[in-house]
């Protein structure tokens, strides 16, 4: 089941659109395969005829379908109704098919993004991708993940141009070339205390003083 874009927002672009590993259902597979094997031995060692024989294959039918139904099924109902997408703007996990359980991780929240792997998943292209976020859900492990390590840098590359889209959105103006420093301005108490001393010295006159003051100040 392919990711519905109805449920992208304005401007966001679905980059990946995941289904768990058919790893994923060796074990499902498994286990119906001994259920088959079990009711085949069922109908080849019971009883000839008569009420037993019809009892053990009774307990062996629903016996079977007890465990194909919860195990083998919801197995494999879950890995075709799986998404793990990777958007412009976050990573979306959507499981379930009538009751849906869906867990988003915006991209600016995220912090570190590893990959484990078994030999065996190695061999077929599978493994684990964890997640650690600054989000409410912290540290989350996605199983059976495809080519986790193509996943992985797939992340941090949207991660990076999620940044450098926020930064420019948020941009405020550039700051202005410098310029070549002017010297400060005096301060008006040092301008006339400077004025004062060449008065008291004879340098200016009474008359001279009180009309540089009256510059200084701004009087007319």
């Amino acid at each position: 089941m392919a990711f519905p874009r109805r449920l992208l927002i304005e401007n966001e672009e679905l980059v990946l659109d995941l289904r768990p590993h058919w790893i994923a259902l060796v074990g499902p597979i498994a286990v119906a395969a001994l259920v088959v094997v079990g009711w085949i031995l069922v109908l080849v060692y019971a009883p000839d005829e008569g009420s037993g024989r019809t009892a053990v294959l009774a307990i062996a039918a629903v016996a079977g379908v007890v465990i194909l139904l919860w195990y083998p099924v919801r197995a494999v109902v879950a890995w075709a109704t799986s998404n793990f997408a990777i958007t412009s703007d976050r990573i979306i996990h959507r499981e379930g098919f009538i009751a849906k359980r869906t867990m988003e991780i915006p991209l600016e929240a995220i912090n570190d993004v590893r990959f484990q792997q078994s030999i065996l998943e190695r061999m077929v292209g599978a493994g684990d991708l964890v997640i650690q976020s600054a989000s409410e859900f912290g540290r989350n492990v996605f199983a059976n993940i495809r080519s986790p390590e193509s996943v992985q840098r797939t992340i941090y590359q949207q991660s990076e141009g999620n940044k450098r889209r926020m930064y420019q959105g948020g941009q405020a103006a550039p700051p202005a070339p410098p310029q070549a420093a002017t010297p400060a301005a005096p301060s008006t108490t040092g301008e006339l205390e400077r004025l004062a001393e060449l008065r008291d010295k004879g340098v200016l006159t009474e008359a001279e003083f009180q009309n540089q003051k009256k510059k200084v100040l701004g009087e007319s």
